[in-house]
């Protein structure tokens, strides 16, 4: 949403009976739906606008670009489809799936059916447990997934006359991708994109790439396309044990301590001229702009929080990361976090990639071979760094 702020007025609602919205007795049907957006675009005095259509957004959002040419500036849509029965799920599914949902919803279960990459990311199922809860009841959800089997919008494609772009990933796991290239063939005019990648979730996988086009689309260029990149190390630390220790000491000392820890690392970072992008609950992530100050940093913190009774494994990785407002993201984080995960208590762990920059810096490092990390189609050498005496 930042991104999007960035050159663009965004302008965001939760539909009728979801989210913060009042809830309803009824879901409200598409004719209604337009109606809502017309009637908050009226609210923010907005006469036209670029309508970003989401999954089952889009259908609403190419009813009201064809209504509405007059308020519709532009019409972008993200893995949406035109009739739901061929594109998300046949009539003789869709019972399983409400099965499904009234048994999984608001759990984190639905997770792998959206965002595979982000399966096994424990705290984005928390946080998506959390967002289904607070968006709808499984009640709510069954309803509106049962309107929404009934839609069927092709009718009005040939009538869309205002510019479109149409975004989708190959290998999407909740709408078929033949959905968006049909939408591409029978709109006038429309620019087609196919991603690659097997997330459905706008936000997960490189959302950063449907962000550059949706930006080229309305601006004409990318403008954080090549300017927010940077080749940095990254610095991963994960305290061990951290569940078991909160319910030996409780959550009131638990916390004291994590105070401490917090305090410790980032005096450690900032001693070795590091930065903190965030921390992780039990942890932190920060970047270095050299290579063995970041080795040096993780066995400073390695030894500090051991005088608090603490054990910590660390990662690192050097490579080139994103920069995003108050925080990072690219392929160089998800390694540095493959990585840590490897790491045993008190161990500090490296990519090859690391290992070969610091060269004549005194580091030593021993070989712990060629692992598969997940997301990456190519295994990585991890080196594990000997102890070193700290400056």
């Amino acid at each position: 949403m930042e991104r999007l702020a960035s050159f663009a007025r965004l302008i965001c609602f939760d539909k009728r009976g979801t989210g913060l919205s009042d809830r309803v007795t009824a879901i409200p049907t598409l004719e209604e739906r337009m109606d809502d957006a017309r009637a908050v675009m009226d609210a923010v005095g907005s006469k036209r606008a670029a309508f970003l259509g989401i999954s089952e957004g889009g259908p609403m959002s190419l009813l009201f670009a064809a209504t509405h040419p007059d308020r519709t500036l532009a019409l972008m849509l993200y893995g949406s489809y035109g009739l739901f029965s061929t594109a998300v799920m046949s009539p003789d599914k869709l019972a399983g799936f409400l099965e499904e949902v009234e048994q999984s919803w608001g759990s984190g279960a639905l997770v792998p059916g959206f965002a595979p990459s982000l399966a096994q990311d424990r705290a984005f199922r928390n946080w998506w447990a959390r967002f289904e809860r607070l968006g709808a009841s499984p009640s709510d959800v069954k309803t509106l997934m049962r309107m929404n089997s009934e839609i069927d919008i092709r009718g009005v494609l040939p009538v869309i006359h205002v510019p479109t772009l149409i975004m989708h990933r190959t290998n999407d796991p909740r709408v078929n991708v033949a959905a968006s290239r049909y939408l591409a063939t029978h709109i006038a005019g429309a620019r087609y994109v196919e991603l690659s990648g097997s997330d459905h979730l706008f936000c997960a996988g490189d959302s950063q790439r449907i962000l550059d086009e949706i930006e080229e689309f309305l601006t004409g260029s990318r403008s954080h396309s090549e300017m927010e990149r940077c080749l940095a190390t990254v610095l991963i630390t994960d305290i061990v044990g951290s569940t078991e220790r909160v319910c030996s000491l409780g959550d009131r000392e638990w916390r004291h301590l994590l105070v401490r820890h917090d305090s410790s690392v980032r005096r450690e970072i900032a001693r070795f001229r590091g930065k903190e992008i965030r921390t992780t609950g039990d942890g932190f992530v920060a970047t270095f702009d050299g290579p063995a100050r970041a080795v040096r940093c993780a066995e400073a913190v390695r030894e500090t929080v051991r005088d608090l009774g603490l054990e910590v494994r660390a990662g690192l990785h050097t490579g080139e990361i994103e920069i995003l407002p108050n925080d990072i993201g690219g392929i160089a984080v998800h390694v540095a976090a493959r990585v840590a995960q490897l790491a045993a208590p008190g161990e500090i762990l490296t990519s090859s990639v690391l290992r070969d920059l610091v060269a004549g810096s005194g580091l030593s490092f021993e070989d712990r071979g060629v692992h598969a990390l997940k997301g990456l189609a190519e295994g990585v050498r991890i080196f594990a760094a000997r102890r070193t005496s700290i400056v």
